[in-house]
């Protein structure tokens, strides 16, 4: 199972919100760069990057940080967060990007995710943030009458590489993923998914790995990573026993 280290762009710094909340941020490196470096030391296999300022524009804001970060490591990158239209999509991919991830276009068009999975088979995720089970979108800001689940089966048939699932009510807040809901959707789909949201121990990561046969590829943690309260080594080892 792969872990996702999460390097969250705001302004360029390297943030953590609490339930996807832009005031309440907080900056744990000023170089999204290094701290990209330093979990490719550790060892992670990938790395996840979201552009906030992004998700609430809905054009790529933090343009400088991700390109810093493709040129740091040699990781694959999925990157989320204002990606709306074919040009962004195929500009990404094209700078390096291994994956990009499609939240609010996908409620909003989802005729554009189909599109882009056949040009770029393999390289496109489906985000699907949730706030009460229902889809939240434009940054977290609005939350639709659509359900997490109803969303992602639009999709089985796309050719998408992965739903990165994210429970918004425990994103930030280190109070453990919401791993029942998560699991209950990768249980109805053949794509895998991705936890992402609330991940505060290593006993959280052993959960997820136990439920791994649900149809989970991996886990996303911010937070826990950055004030210690999950050993990167440990983290990865868990995830690989």
């Amino acid at each position: 199972m792969i872990l996702f280290p999460a390097i969250d762009l705001k302004d360029g710094q390297c943030v953590r919100l609490r339930k996807g909340e832009m005031d309440q941020a907080t900056v744990f490196n000023d170089s999204p760069a290094d701290q990209a470096s330093a979990f490719a030391l550790a060892g992670c296999q990938w790395i996840h990057v979201v552009d906030l300022n992004g998700a609430f524009a809905g054009r790529p804001v933090n343009a400088p940080a991700v390109e810093a970060i493709l040129a740091a490591v040699d990781l694959p990158v999925q990157l989320g967060g204002g990606i709306r239209d074919l040009a962004a999509i195929d500009l990404w991919l094209d700078k390096g990007v291994r994956r990009v991830i499609l939240g609010t276009v996908a409620l909003r068009d989802p005729q554009l995710v189909r599109e882009a999975c056949q040009r770029h088979p393999g390289r496109i995720a489906v985000g699907i943030d949730a706030r009460g089970g229902m889809v939240a979108v434009e940054g977290w800001a609005e939350t639709s009458a659509v359900s997490a689940l109803d969303l992602a089966l639009r999709f089985e048939d796309a050719g998408v590489a992965a739903i990165v699932h994210t429970d918004i009510d425990r994103d930030g807040l280190l109070a453990g993923p919401n791993l029942d809901a998560t699991a209950a959707l990768a249980e109805r789909l053949t794509t895998p998914v991705i936890v992402s949201g609330g991940v505060a121990s290593l006993d959280d990561l052993r959960a997820i790995r136990a439920r791994a046969a649900a149809g989970l590829e991996g886990v996303i943690s911010g937070r826990a990573l950055y004030d210690g309260r999950i050993d990167l080594a440990e983290a990865l080892a868990v995830l690989a026993d």
